[in-house]
């Protein structure tokens, strides 16, 4: 069920524009990644839809094959329902951990914290249960596991872009469940219940901490939308507005039009444009913890250029001023060069 859903969700995913080896940041943060601006800004779902975003063929493959590999154990020893509740709250809480020490620094996704947390219950139970299982058996599955699980938190501090905070944060959190949620096989194992104590109150601790240190907000999530879209839309606007001053200026060199007509058009088409934007990215929060906020600032002196040279052009074309009509077409063509 669970490498059936994560294969759907891979499936959408491809069809909706992500790449089959590798998906973008952007793609990701669609369909749900963790990222912390996002998370912190009311969208806390994060934490349970990035356990189902994969990266690419060979992040979601490796991860699967874990899963089947680890989780049939698990699921026998610990029951289906048990399982998918080791499952879930170690991906939960390894994707808190991942927003607490990565800030705003990841946009991180996958299954790998749930199933770090698969091979933490393995452990727990094997070691619990290590009487009752023969000598053999308990080697091959424990070593394997704890050879699992240290050779890829060993990898993902070596390789960049690997998310080591939610496979830490999701190992912790299956040792201690799977401590908690065993079930006593034999009379004479008293202690099992000192050890759930025990692990109860080192995951409620560790929740507590966790929350304690989620870093503050720096910017509204909801905003810098806001912020991409608009610059996105003012892109778009300034090409088509620059097409339409070419093609003015075309109209003016073959004289097909009065100067009169062509200061209307310009203010009609140009000018009024480029005030519009002017206002409307004027209108956007300014907020220097923004990503976006240098190129709106940058967007916002562009329009505003564009704007008065567009103007000062259509009054020169008015009063025959021949100075003033150079002087606006040097003040048009600096600022598209951005000087």
């Amino acid at each position: 069920m669970l490498i059936g859903a994560n294969v759907l969700v891979f499936a959408a995913m491809l069809l909706g524009g992500a790449g089959l080896w590798h998906s973008p940041n952007g793609i990701q943060l669609a369909w749900g990644a963790n990222f912390a601006p996002a998370t912190q800004d009311g969208e806390w779902w994060r934490l349970g839809s990035a356990m189902f975003l994969h990266f690419g063929l060979l992040h979601l493959a490796f991860n699967m094959w874990a899963l089947w590999d680890g989780g049939q154990w698990v699921e026998r020893m610990y029951g289906r329902y048990y399982f998918l509740l080791i499952y879930f709250l170690s991906g939960l809480l390894g994707n808190l951990l991942s927003l607490v020490v990565h800030t705003e620094a990841a946009v991180s996704g996958g299954a790998s914290g749930a199933i770090f947390g698969i091979y933490g219950a393995l452990l727990s139970y094997l070691w619990l249960m290590r009487r009752n299982i023969l000598p053999g058996e308990f080697r091959w599955l424990f070593w394997g596991a704890i050879g699992f699980s240290g050779i890829t938190i060993v990898f993902g501090f070596l390789v960049q872009g690997i998310d080591n905070a939610a496979h830490i944060g999701g190992l912790l959190t299956g040792m201690l469940a799977g401590v908690l949620l065993v079930r006593e096989q034999v009379p004479e194992m008293p202690a099992i219940n000192r050890y759930k104590i025990v692990a109860g109150l080192f995951l409620v601790l560790s929740v507590g901490i966790m929350i304690n240190r989620i870093p503050p907000q720096k910017y509204s999530w909801n905003e810098e939308k806001r912020a991409r879209q608009e610059i996105g839309d003012f892109l778009r606007e300034d090409a088509a507005i620059s097409l339409a001053w070419d093609r003015i200026l075309n109209q003016s060199r073959g004289g097909r039009v009065s100067f009169d007509e062509l200061a209307e058009q310009i203010d009609t088409v140009v000018t009024q444009s480029y005030g519009r934007s002017f206002e409307e990215l004027s209108s956007l929060p300014s907020d220097a913890e923004m990503p976006s906020t240098p190129t709106i600032e940058k967007l916002r002196r562009y329009a505003e250029r564009r704007r008065d040279a567009s103007h000062a052009l259509a009054e020169g074309l008015r009063t025959r001023d021949r100075a003033r009509i150079k002087g606006a077409l040097e003040q048009a063509r600096k600022s598209t060069e951005g000087e």
